[in-house]
């Protein structure tokens, strides 16, 4: 069985991040708290999360990214995103639902994203998708907001 090893890759998710924030607000004011656990069904059908490190093709792992405004100010229209690392795969499951998603990491549209092929407008797979971002209204002063993103290894 092959295992892919997810430490670098999540330290690629926060160091996307923080340099996304590090543009639009001071860099003592937000602090980033990124996990990786994996997504279980127990014995009696509730989800629950794991810890993970390593994990085989097909385990469902979800990145958690929890900011934390740190100063005694209101932060307004923060954006936030998260990218997929390349060995992963984006299952469409993202919470909160408003995130808007990119194939290139640039050019961000609300979910699902389409295009044309042939005249028709179809769905991009969620296999092209290569980050996901939120905009959080207002994230009070010392209050935290989380989003994530659900991903399986490819």
């Amino acid at each position: 069985m092959k295992r892919f090893k997810l430490v670098p890759n999540i330290l690629l998710v926060a160091l996307a991040s923080t340099c996304l924030l590090g543009t639009a607000h001071a860099d003592d004011a937000l602090k980033m708290d990124l996990t990786a656990n994996q997504v279980i069904k127990n014995a009696e059908g509730k989800t629950v999360y794991s810890p993970v490190r390593t994990a085989p093709k097909g385990t469902v792992i979800q990145y958690k990214a929890t900011y934390t405004n740190t100063i005694n100010k209101d932060i307004n229209d923060l954006m936030v995103a998260l990218p997929i690392p390349t060995n992963m795969v984006f299952t469409g499951d993202a919470m909160p639902a408003s995130a808007q998603a990119s194939t290139d990491g640039q050019n961000y549209a609300d979910m699902p994203l389409m295009r044309k092929v042939n005249g028709k407008v179809v769905k991009v797979p969620f296999s092209e998708y290569r980050s996901l971002r939120w905009n959080i209204k207002l994230l009070p002063a010392m209050k935290s907001a989380t989003v994530s993103l659900n991903t399986v290894v490819n």
